[in-house]
């Protein structure tokens, strides 16, 4: 059952911060400004930015500010810059065009110094929702997203975990998505009746926290 599509980020973002068992997994998001990218650098040193609309990790950027220097990452380039002024003519050449939100970085657990995230996919049949997937996603060496579409690798959750994370910890990292993923169902279909499949980006940090990176109504 594919259901109501939903492409816009900001909109599935904006529902599911009204729920405060959400909010805490929600990395700082706002809507792409130049005064919003110099703040939330300033404030976290590591910022991703992506179109609103789009998948596959297409037009996402990684942008830091690391004593003193600007810099952002496009697929396996970076560039960097004494000002931000520099960086921000330069950011905007590359940007695709179209709307974009601003994400605050997260520091997430790797393998082999590989980021690892995780996607859980969700559908609607006769007899409720129901589990498709639950998988790890590895970076290819040198990228910093783990799309599989960009050379991703899949794990199953169970070896991501295993292999990024303290041994003890998996097992509640795996109940703690799926208690989150529910929550955000319920949420998710109250706000936007009639969706019937969801994948979920989860990423955890390297304290063990889990974020909700996003929610898209047509997972791959």
């Amino acid at each position: 059952m594919a259901g109501r599509q939903l492409a816009n980020k900001w909109l599935k973002t904006e529902a599911l911060l009204t729920d405060k068992r959400v909010h805490r997994h929600i990395p700082q998001t706002s809507k792409y400004s130049a005064a919003d990218l110099k703040r939330m650098l300033r404030r976290y040193g590591m910022v991703v930015i992506k179109p609103i609309r789009g998948g596959g990790g297409f037009g996402v950027i990684k942008v830091e500010y690391i004593n003193g220097v600007y810099s952002f990452t496009h697929m396996k380039e970076t560039r960097s810059y004494r000002s931000f002024g520099a960086m921000l003519e330069s950011l905007n050449r590359i940007k695709v065009r179209r709307p974009y939100l601003i994400q605050q970085g997260i520091q997430l657990a790797t393998i082999a110094g590989r980021p690892i995230d995780y996607r859980v996919k969700v559908a609607k049949s006769t007899k409720g929702w129901e589990y498709r997937a639950m998988v790890g996603r590895l970076a290819r060496p040198g990228l910093f997203v783990t799309n599989l579409c960009k050379g991703g690798t899949q794990l199953s959750a169970k070896e991501a975990l295993a292999r990024s994370m303290p041994r003890s910890s998996g097992h509640k990292q795996r109940h703690k998505m799926r208690e989150l993923t529910n929550t955000c169902i319920t949420i998710l279909e109250r706000r936007f009746p009639g969706i019937g499949m969801l994948g979920f980006d989860y990423g955890i940090d390297t304290r063990g926290h889990i974020w909700i990176f996003e929610v898209n109504t047509r997972p791959q």
